[in-house]
């Protein structure tokens, strides 16, 4: 049987990009599985923003991003999930055991950024990131651990060192992960189209885009993201602010006495998403003799 792993290692390896529209609970990844996509990012943003209510500013703890993985690869296991592990949550020691817990979690891949703990949302102000030497040791110890045991795990190397030191020097920091085996290549916010090319043209590993709309990075069609040479196009907010804007016009109706304005899911289908159909089949099989 393969791994999450293999099986994304497989995808990359196939012509095409790859849409992650992300996920950040059970029933959003459950969605997105559904809908036919076959990757995913949880995202961390969305995560801290839905568990606690909290900017992504290195509140959310490991432990809480760690519970909120092994719900949502539950939920969705066809769907090949990549964790979000912010900083690692440490030292290269952390960054470890992050690697192999979220492995264990059922995660095909785990994401190690460059950032100065506690980190921040890579298109929001106030980053700082790691000594180049200290960001190549963290990605050698999540390679090494990813490498080392039963648990198999792909790892995605971020750097955020175009908003501090500029592209050149963040393109560096990614050609040094390359080197330390990393799988997948994330240079966050590059500002423009020429940069995006240089990334991707500059690194022999899938690349990986991140499309926020309304950050410093151009939203590309999937056809030029494609042309470009991205393997992966993560949408880390789309879900999500779409759920909020969903939910503020159906309050708005309740609180207008028009609730049965509100668009909303079929109760039957509602159901069947959450399992209930399953559930009650399952049911039957331990009921006791009358």
């Amino acid at each position: 049987m393969t791994t999450p792993a293999q099986r994304l290692k497989t995808a990359l390896e196939a012509p095409g990009l790859h849409l992650m529209p992300c996920c950040f609970d059970a029933l959003s990844a459950r969605l997105i599985e559904q809908a036919g996509f076959r990757v995913s990012l949880m995202s961390g943003f969305a995560v801290s923003a839905t568990r606690l209510g909290m900017p992504d500013t290195g509140l959310i703890s490991f432990a809480e991003m760690l519970d909120q993985l092994r719900n949502v690869c539950q939920a969705a296991p066809g769907l090949l999930v990549i964790g979000d592990g912010d900083t690692g949550y440490g030292n290269a020691m952390n960054v470890q055991r992050t690697v192999r817990d979220y492995a264990r979690a059922g995660a095909a891949a785990v994401l190690i950024e460059d950032q100065v703990s506690p980190k921040r949302c890579g298109h929001t102000k106030g980053k700082q990131v790691v000594g180049r030497a200290e960001a190549r040791m963290k990605i050698r110890a999540a390679v090494d651990a990813a490498r080392s045991g039963s648990d198999d795990i792909l790892i995605l190397a971020r750097t955020d060192a175009r908003a501090v030191h500029g592209f050149d020097a963040a393109l560096e920091r990614c050609q040094d992960f390359v080197e330390e085996g990393a799988d997948i290549i994330f240079m966050e916010a590059p500002h423009d189209e020429t940069e995006m090319a240089a990334f991707c043209a500059g690194i022999d590993r899938p690349a990986m885009a991140n499309m926020v709309r309304g950050g410093q990075t151009p939203m590309l069609p999937q056809r030029e993201l494609e042309a470009l040479g991205f393997k992966l196009a993560a949408y880390p907010l789309t879900l999500m602010s779409a759920a909020i804007d969903a939910m503020r016009a159906a309050l708005a109706a309740v609180a207008d006495g028009r609730e049965s304005q509100v668009a909303q899911a079929d109760f039957e289908a509602l159901k069947s998403l959450v399992g209930f159909p399953d559930y009650y089949e399952r049911e039957q099989a331990y009921r006791a003799a009358e």
